[in-house]
């Protein structure tokens, strides 16, 4: 019977993974980086596959090392929850977090399963606005921590996930045949709604503003109906939804970045470990398949229209 896998080993490749450096890793785990070194070849003896490569100056994760990530990170998450539940000093109190409905709608039922599977003692209090009045909350001491679009001129918050934006319009209509675009955004402070303007303004595209709205289920109610176009994050995107690229006349939207920003509070530990959980949970959350797609993610659609090389699709149910 195969030795089970070192769990110190594993946190280590993992901070290699996203350092991208065994220098800076070493640093992380409180290692020399010789030490480092002999771990990853202990853990590349035992797996029985090369985990790394050189890029210039950087680690590089091989494809058996890409493979091994998700599982390490699992590894590592089962360990923590583990422990926590024998913990008779485990974490208890009440948190207040904050997101837009968008990513609520898509990522806190993940968040708040590993979280509260972890710490059952800390009540969550939710609040759900757009990411300016989550700012403003921070700011004034009414949240602990915010799950925000990251935006350089607001504050500083810690990026943990990137997606495209993406134009989208119904699947059953031709709305974006339409010779004045009609259009649905967000408040006119939503930074998505800025740089779509930018781009059709680029494109000297004529376009109305139909809807303006801080909900993102009004957005997504006036695309579906047939009524406007939008922008939206990937992981905003539903079914009955058609993503346009160039091909339909639409150039290419910066990427969104989610991040998290912290308040001042009175239990930091609480949010330091609300704040891991978030982290490792965007991390491990992925774009989702059609059945009728088969291996065909929104990925590599989005990916396609950032390049502009495929021509737009229709998003089936998922």
């Amino acid at each position: 019977m195969k030795a089970p896998l070192d769990l110190d080993q594993l946190q280590t490749f993992i901070s290699i993974a996203d350092t991208g450096s065994f220098t800076r890793a070493a640093e992380e785990v409180h290692r020399t980086q010789s030490a480092v070194s002999m771990q990853m070849r202990r853990l590349e003896e035992r797996i029985g596959k090369p985990l790394f490569e050189k890029d210039g100056r950087t680690n590089k994760l091989t494809e058996e090392g890409d493979r091994l990530l998700s599982y390490a990170r699992r590894l590592i998450y089962l360990n923590r929850e583990t422990l926590a539940a024998f913990d008779d000093q485990r974490l208890e109190g009440t948190i207040r977090i904050g997101t837009p409905d968008d990513y609520a709608d898509r990522f806190l039922p993940e968040i708040m399963a590993r979280f509260s599977r972890s710490n059952p003692r800390v009540e969550l209090t939710v609040v759900c606005e757009p990411t300016p009045g989550l700012v403003e909350h921070i700011k004034r001491g009414n949240l602990d921590l915010a799950l925000v679009t990251h935006n350089d001129t607001r504050g500083q918050s810690e990026v943990v996930r990137r997606e495209p934006l993406l134009w989208v319009t119904s699947a059953n209509h031709a709305t974006h045949e339409q010779q004045i675009l009609p259009m649905a955004f967000g408040r006119p402070n939503c930074i998505w709604r800025r740089a779509a303007v930018e781009v059709l303004d680029q494109q000297n595209r004529e376009y109305r503003i139909l809807f303006s709205s801080f909900s993102a289920t009004v957005i997504t109610a006036a695309v579906l109906s047939g009524l406007a176009i939008s922008v939206l994050p990937e992981c905003a995107l539903r079914p009955g939804m058609r993503v346009l690229g160039e091909a339909d006349g639409f150039g290419a939207l910066p990427d969104c970045r989610i991040g998290i920003m912290r308040g001042q509070t009175s239990q930091p530990e609480i949010v330091d470990a609300l704040a891991r959980h978030i982290a490792e949970s965007l991390d491990n959350i992925s774009v989702p398949v059609s059945e009728e797609a088969g291996s065909f993610d929104f990925a590599a659609l989005a990916f396609a229209r950032m390049k502009r090389t495929r021509p737009s699709q229709i998003l089936p149910g998922w």
